[in-house]
């Protein structure tokens, strides 16, 4: 035991003289943390010596890796070895295997369903915002990280996966027995509306790296029909790449700041040059839109660019940022938050409509699957009454 204790304090040591030589700064977080250095070399001895269960030095640095960045109690924080962050990765370039569910870790730990993207096989099975996910085939979520959720409801498309889900105002757990499938989701589609020639609609699922383009291209073809009004459909929206939300509230917001990133160091304003379509504008939101797509909400309302309509967002106003690490494997941070071009900061409280209305629980999970919807879309109604108005 003394043995092995010295040989682990002796490399313990060698890493902190190494830390030392870089940087100073660490040397002296080091010398301040040196009890709690002594403890993490008692239990390293303690596994590797005491243990029933062999385990390597590499799965130890990576529980301690992970053990760190839990200890921010961040959700959306979290160490992902390659095979996660290979996940995420594919996510962002929007195609997966899987169910289609942007998720979140809710105060007492509750896996939330902040969206289904429109048209995936969570989508068509009925799962909504707001759902709870108590658990995945055999496994409860209580405690579960986000990252372990999203690969248990990951796989191959063909393989199914039973989720388990708790819904406000229904008394008994709901089962979904969901096929996987492919998911590949166009971030942007419109048409003109069939019984409203003089308004365009145009649906933006998420935010990936080809939205902004999608959406360029969608507005030149809508152009050639000669509308005169715009209805963005930003519900069950969750978000995705900051730089695509930026690109996309250039189309309809003057030259100016987008948002503003307050990071740890400095308040960073993100300007647009001012693309913007000279069209009445209406946008649609509701409680699963989230995150990038409350940046463009958020931008449109504080520059008077157009009337929001629909239900108060969810109000998720961090940003992460993902850093690569050697092997595969990376740590995804908050690094700031953000606040509007009127310096709102929307976290935890959303952006409120300047209409607000409300669908029938019932029937807003069909409404929106099969939007647009001129008959039972009751915001979709109040969008078109508010634009035939300045048309």
């Amino acid at each position: 035991m003394n043995g092995n204790n010295r040989l682990w304090r002796g490399i313990i040591i060698g890493i902190v003289v190494t830390f030392i030589v870089i940087t100073a700064t660490l040397g002296v977080v080091v010398a301040s943390n040196y009890s709690h250095l002594g403890r993490f070399v008692k239990v390293v001895s303690l596994i590797k010596t005491q243990a029933l269960e062999p385990v390597s030095m590499a799965e130890l640095v990576d529980g301690a890796m992970k053990g760190m960045v839990e200890a921010l109690k961040d959700p959306y924080s979290v160490y992902m070895e390659p095979k996660a962050y290979k996940h995420l990765e594919t996510h962002i370039k929007g195609t997966y295997g899987g169910v289609g569910l942007l998720i979140t870790m809710e105060k007492g730990n509750k896996l939330t369903v902040v969206s289904p993207f429109k048209g995936t096989p969570a989508h068509r099975a009925g799962i909504k915002a707001g759902d709870v996910i108590v658990k995945i085939d055999d496994r409860e979520t209580v405690d579960m990280d986000i990252e372990t959720a999203a690969n248990l409801m990951k796989g191959h498309p063909g393989t199914q996966v039973t989720l388990w889900v708790q819904r406000e105002g229904v008394d008994k757990l709901l089962k979904f027995e969901v096929t996987r499938d492919k998911i590949k989701i166009p971030s942007v589609n419109g048409q003109i509306l069939e019984d409203y020639p003089e308004i365009a609609y145009i649906n933006i699922t998420m935010f990936n790296e080809h939205t902004g383009r999608e959406l360029g291209e969608l507005l030149a073809e809508l152009k050639e029909k000669e509308f005169k009004g715009i209805i963005l459909d930003l519900r069950n929206n969750p978000g995705g790449s900051l730089s695509a939300a930026i690109d996309v509230a250039g189309y309809f917001i003057p030259k100016g700041p987008v948002v503003y990133l307050v990071s740890k160091h400095e308040t960073i304003p993100h300007n647009t040059e001012g693309r913007r379509e000279k069209y009445p504008l209406v946008v649609l939101v509701n409680k699963g839109s989230a995150s990038a797509s409350e940046i463009v909400a958020g931008a449109i309302k504080d520059t008077n660019s157009g009337i929001i309509v629909g239900e108060t967002t969810f109000g998720k106003g961090l940003v992460q940022t993902v850093f690569q690490l050697d092997g595969g494997a990376a740590v995804k941070l908050t690094t700031a938050k953000y606040l509007t071009p009127a310096k709102n900061d929307i976290h935890e409280k959303g952006i409120k409509p300047d209409v607000e209305v409300k669908l029938d629980p019932e029937l807003e999970s069909q409404i929106l699957m099969h939007a647009p919807d001129t008959e039972k879309d009751a915001q979709l109604l109040k969008a078109i009454e508010i634009l035939q108005k300045e048309i």
